[in-house]
């Protein structure tokens, strides 16, 4: 056990409300840093018990049977409730879920979405007016449902009392960060290195999601010129060469990109670029100047400015805010 400086602040409940399905990767990402909170302080930071709408067993989607101890009737009082949802995502067979969710509204009890458990969350109206996120191959189904929820395809969001990730280890990084918030970060970054994370991922790290999730999937010439320009980062293609390589005229190019991306390759490709800077910024102990011709930008003051112009923040600034 490490020397993390006792945080002698009150205990906290957190409930797990395990729906049929449930991805046993994403609960456990939940569960396990709070356990790992307990131990490392020595302190009962938080305590932790699991629930189902109707108090049985409930079978994880890798068939994994898991016990609870409550059922939605005899529920204690809990400080936050996360729904861990079904993988894949069920639309059908959680009315007594949603109607319980539904009495929550008003309380002051934080509610979470683990994964598809966010859809849960919207079908309740939890999510109406709040910044909410869903595991990425459900994130356009989310916003054509729920035009009122204000969907991101951030790993986490933490909005007020509503707390949704978008399932796997994500879930993780959004224990982590609350761990930071509620004790302190000594003790989130502990627990980190306990589980041999490289490092903790915040609230504004994007999913990674798929090439063809992002583009029509009939566009196969428009997926060919970004995978192109995701694999040349730091010795850019001109436009005129993507469009040789994927057999287009340059005009024919500009036009799916406009179509689909709504943007010119050129500003697609900078922003690749400036996308992968900031991670290096943020992740790597290498010098700016470094990282700047790692992503394909000549000299030092072409790079501060181009990142300026996009992120309103130079290289410098972003590398400072990180550190401290």
């Amino acid at each position: 056990m490490s020397n993390i400086e006792k945080t002698t602040k009150k205990e906290l409940r957190y409930g797990f409300l395990l729906l049929p399905n449930f991805s046993l990767i994403a609960f456990s990402s939940a569960l396990e840093p709070l356990r790992m909170a307990n131990w490392i302080s020595g302190e009962n930071c938080y305590s932790m018990s699991l629930i189902s709408h109707d108090g049985k067993p409930v079978t994880s989607s890798g068939g994994v049977q898991i016990q609870v101890e409550y059922s939605l009737k005899e529920l204690p009082y809990y400080d936050a409730v996360f729904v861990c949802g079904a993988s894949p995502i069920a639309r059908t067979g959680n009315e007594a879920v949603i109607d319980w969710l539904k009495r929550q509204a008003g309380s002051a009890m934080a509610i979470g979405g683990i994964g598809t458990g966010s859809y849960v969350l919207a079908c309740a109206g939890l999510l109406d007016k709040y910044r909410a996120t869903i595991h990425w191959w459900h994130i356009e189904n989310l916003k054509q449902e729920f035009p009122r929820t204000q969907v991101t395809n951030r790993l986490f969001e933490i909005d007020g009392l509503r707390y949704t990730c978008s399932g796997g280890t994500a879930a993780m990084d959004m224990m982590l960060f609350l761990i930071g918030r509620q004790q302190n970060m000594d003790l989130a970054a502990s627990i980190s290195e306990q589980f041999v994370c490289e490092r903790i991922r915040g609230s504004d790290d994007q999913q990674r999601i798929p090439i063809k999730s992002r583009i029509n999937a009939n566009q196969p010439k428009l997926i060919e010129a970004v995978t192109l320009m995701e694999a040349n980062i730091e010795e850019p293609l001109s436009t005129d060469d993507l469009a040789h390589h994927v057999k287009l005229s340059r005009r024919h190019l500009e036009r799916l990109f406009k179509k689909y991306l709504h943007n010119v390759p050129a500003k697609y490709y900078i922003e690749l670029r400036l996308t992968k800077a900031r991670k290096l910024l943020r992740q790597s102990d290498k010098t700016i100047l470094q990282i700047g011709l790692l992503c394909g930008f000549s000299s030092a003051s072409y790079f501060s400015t181009a990142y300026k112009n996009h992120y309103d923040i130079t290289p410098r600034e972003e590398r400072k805010q990180t550190e401290h």
